[in-house]
Parts: C-alpha cells; sequence; structure tokens
C-alpha cells in the first residue's frame, strides 16, 4: 500500500534525535506514512538506529557519495523513491506535531490546486535566549504568511520569498510529489537556503494553501546557519534564487514582484 505522506529525513550522527523525529513522524494518526532515513555518515551510523526502531514503515538508505554536510544533495536521494501522494522534508532533529498530516492531508483535499502546504512553526531548545529570538522571527513569517493567504495568489508568496525576510524552514511545508520532480527538485548548487529557493519555485508553479495550526517544532540549536559569516552565504543564495527566477519568467514579473515586495507587501 502505497503512504498518504513520504517524509524525507537526511541524517548524520544523531541517533538519539533520529529517533525522536522519526517517531513524531510515525506516531501520525489517519494517514499512512512512510519515513525514508537518507544516512549521509561514510560509516553508516544511523543503520542500527533504524534497526532498533523495527519498524517495517522506515527504509534506510545509505549515501554513496556523502554530500559533506549539503542536505539537498541528500534529500534529492531521497525523494525519487517516495511513494507517497505528498513529500515531507523533515530534518533529523525537528519534531511533527500530533495530527499534522492529517490536517495538511486534509488541506491538500480540499484546494486540490495547492501544490504546497505551509503551517506554523513552534520553536524548541535549551538556549531560552535563542529559542525567544527565533520564535519571534516565525511568528513574523506567519503574520506574513497568513496575510498572504488573504490574496490567494502563488506571486505574493513568491515575492515575499524572494525579496522579504524567511517565511519559513522547508519542514513546515509539505509538498505534492508531482510538483517535486515538475520543478526539478531541490537545486543543489545553492550554497544555503536551498529551501526557501524550492518553495519559491514550487509555490511559484503550483500554488500553496496556508493553514492555521502549528506544522512543525522547530530544534533551536547547533546548525550551519549559526555559523560565522552565515550572512554572507544567505545574501549570496538570495541573489542566485533571484537571478533564476529573472531568467526563467522575465524581467516584467520579477520587477513586479520585487516592486510589490518593497512597496504594497510592506503593508499588506
Amino acid at each position: 500500500m502505497s503512504a498518504d505522506v513520504s517524509v524525507v529525513m537526511p541524517t548524520f550522527r544523531r541517533p538519539d534525535l533520529l529517533t525522536e523525529a522519526v517517531r513524531s513522524a510515525l506516531d501520525q494518526t489517519a494517514t499512512q506514512v512512510e519515513v525514508l532515513v537518507i544516512d549521509d555518515c561514510p560509516q553508516g551510523s544511523a543503520e542500527r538506529t533504524v534497526y532498533e526502531l523495527n519498524d517495517p514503515r522506515v527504509r534506510y538508505i545509505r549515501n554513496p557519495q556523502p554530500s559533506g554536510g549539503r542536505p539537498a544533495l541528500v534529500r534529492n536521494l531521497g525523494w525519487p523513491l517516495a511513494t507517497g501522494r505528498y513529500i515531507h522534508f523533515l530534518d533529523d532533529d525537528d519534531i511533527v506535531p500530533p495530527g499534522h498530516y492529517a490536517a495538511a492531508c486534509a488541506a491538500f483535499a480540499c484546494m486540490p490546486d495547492a501544490g504546497v502546504v505551509v503551517g506554523r512553526i513552534e520553536t524548541f531548545g535549551e538556549l531560552e535566549e535563542d529559542v525567544r529570538k527565533d520564535q519571534r522571527l516565525f511568528m513574523e513569517g506567519a503574520e506574513r504568511a497568513a496575510r498572504s493567504q488573504k490574496f490567494g495568489l502563488p506571486w505574493v508568496w513568491a515575492s515575499r520569498l524572494l525579496f522579504q525576510p524567511l517565511m519559513f524552514v522547508g519542514g513546515a511545508a509539505i509538498v505534492r510529489r508531482e510538483c517535486v520532480a515538475a520543478v526539478g527538485g531541490i537545486d543543489t548548487n545553492m550554497e544555503v537556503m536551498e529551501d526557501v529557493d524550492f518553495y519559491a519555485r514550487a509555490i511559484r508553479e503550483f500554488g500553496v494553501f496556508y493553514v492555521d495550526r502549528v506544522a512543525l517544532q522547530y530544534r533551536v540549536g547547533p546548525s550551519i546557519m549559526h555559523r560565522p559569516g552565515i550572512q554572507k552565504a544567505i545574501d549570496r543564495s538570495y541573489r542566485v534564487m533571484q537571478d533564476k527566477f529573472l531568467q526563467k519568467h522575465g524581467m516584467l514579473e520579477f520587477y513586479t514582484l520585487k516592486f510589490a515586495a518593497r512597496t504594497l507587501l510592506q503593508v499588506v
């Protein structure tokens, strides 16, 4: 039997967190779930963890050419193997809230033209100051997402993702499987922000529906996004995203979206 939701989960030497993340997906109710654990460790450190879970819904796949910390490469190894109608790219240290997959599937059923479903993000972690800071960031992103939903237009979301601060991380979104292939998967040439780039492209082509519920419990902790000098890498990635959009959709749409993001969408 094929799954409703296929979870594609890259992992690298985090067995305890991996177990928690996988179980949060397997514990979802009223949906059929499969989890594809893509091990990016040369020693295959996650194989034992998957074996101990002892659940036929979990598949272990070792990356034959470890990416060296490039999650886009690992995710692209996983999604073509998925059987589910919908794909969830979930990090190995985050948590799926109870009932979220059922809510997402219901949203897709109600909005058959939407390629992506996005929800709110709730942060947790040991460093309270960082948790509060990131929670404020994601609350602002959720407010922009809720306002964008009122327009019901993919270009509004694309404009915000391309030209405004971060609205959500990839784990807060679920995408129809056919949409992943249609946009060419995740761009492995992106230095960082590959999930933002992917969802900007998928939403521009296939639309989005925002559900006003927690879609992801996001663990705040050590990350490549917190390393020194990361802002320069983020800025470079945004320029790459924008250049690709300009080349694909032309100057008129590109500069219209840029103008909207800097004017109208600042106050709406």
